[in-house]
């Protein structure tokens, strides 16, 4: 058959999509040992704090001055989900929300028509490293759905289905089903207002891990419009029926039909994105994703009259401490925790 990569692209530290995503971002930091203030335990000399995207000796502290991370900041207008596979993050926004998720969690956030929050990463071991692995994808909404109210949904470690595919030499590869269906497997439901909430959107976001040579077919997609992509980030290579795709590079593929896969020689780790398109006008500015030019400036406005709702934290950074277990807290008083 017709080979099913249809473009092929080096992954930066933002990786291109196609809509409905907006961007992905993976930020893979080595942390040393944390101190007593969860900061790390190094020098931050010849770091840029308050913008480090250095990566120097491993890590960055980005936006963060003494625990790494992302202080108070605003969004409106789609959704992040956020899928940390090593480390922690303190969540916490201006419903009045707030979380520490980790270790394998999902936190899927709809910004809808304006909120504020912050994402810390913070060191919490102080004998040993703190190394931190995430992903997080931005997904659009559609123009009717902007400005809903914000929400965020928790998708924890213990409740995120794993599909596991053994082939003909007993090789393995595994599927983390952050969204969409797979093999019978139903990822956990999106929030309500979500473009992947509906179900002739056919989204999925799915993590794959193959063993060296492991063989395994992604399936044809459901949608007869649906785009998909594959970003191979870790390990050595993966042939796509033939066609080689290195680590370091991704590929849009045909997703109406199935597509055979053969790990390199080291295996391969990928990220796949699908989903059919919104089909609208984008327009983005940072944090603010909308439809027009116009809706951008009244977003601007927006958010400098009413600072979407204000920040109830007493500091832009709040963290929850060394001994905190993974929760959540919900703008209702609703408080969970993983099984």
């Amino acid at each position: 058959m017709t080979s099913p990569v249809q473009q092929t692209f080096p992954l930066g530290a933002q990786w291109p999509t196609l809509d409905p995503f907006l961007f992905v971002a993976h930020h893979h930091d080595d942390y040393p040992e944390g101190r007593d203030d969860l900061g790390p335990a190094a020098s931050l000399g010849g770091r840029a704090i308050g913008q480090d995207f250095s990566g120097q000796d491993g890590w960055s502290m980005y936006h963060g001055s003494i625990v790494p991370g992302f202080p108070q900041h605003p969004h409106r207008g789609f959704e992040t989900i956020t899928h940390l596979r090593r480390g922690l993050c303190d969540h916490a926004d201006s419903m009045g929300a707030t979380a520490r998720f980790g270790h394998g969690d999902t936190q899927w956030m709809t910004a809808g028509g304006g909120v504020q929050h912050a994402e810390m990463f913070p060191l919490v071991n102080r004998d040993a490293p703190n190394p931190l692995e995430l992903f997080q994808i931005w997904l659009n909404l559609p123009a009717a759905d902007k400005m809903v109210e914000p929400y965020f949904t928790m998708l924890w470690n213990d409740m995120t289905p794993r599909h596991v595919a053994k082939d003909d030499e007993g090789r393995l590869t595994e599927i983390t089903i952050i969204a969409g269906s797979l093999e019978g497997h139903d990822a956990p439901t999106p929030p309500p207002n979500s473009w992947a909430a509906r179900a002739e959107a056919d989204v999925a976001v799915w993590h794959i891990r193959m063993d060296a040579g492991a063989e395994w077919t992604i399936p044809a997609a459901a949608g007869a419009n649906t785009q998909r992509v594959l970003y191979a980030f870790d390990g050595s290579s993966v042939a796509i029926h033939g066609e080689s795709l290195h680590a370091g590079t991704g590929a849009v593929v045909d997703a109406a039909h199935e597509i055979r896969l053969i790990a390199g020689p080291d295996g391969i780790e990928m990220m796949v994105l699908q989903g059919r398109p919104i089909g609208e006008p984008v327009a983005q500015y940072g944090p603010f994703v909308m439809n027009t030019e116009d809706e951008i400036s009244e977003t601007m406005a927006d958010y400098q009259r009413t600072q979407f709702g204000g920040w109830p934290w007493p500091t832009p950074a709040p963290d929850h401490g060394r001994d905190s277990g993974r929760f959540a807290l919900h703008a209702d008083g609703t408080r969970e925790s993983p099984g």
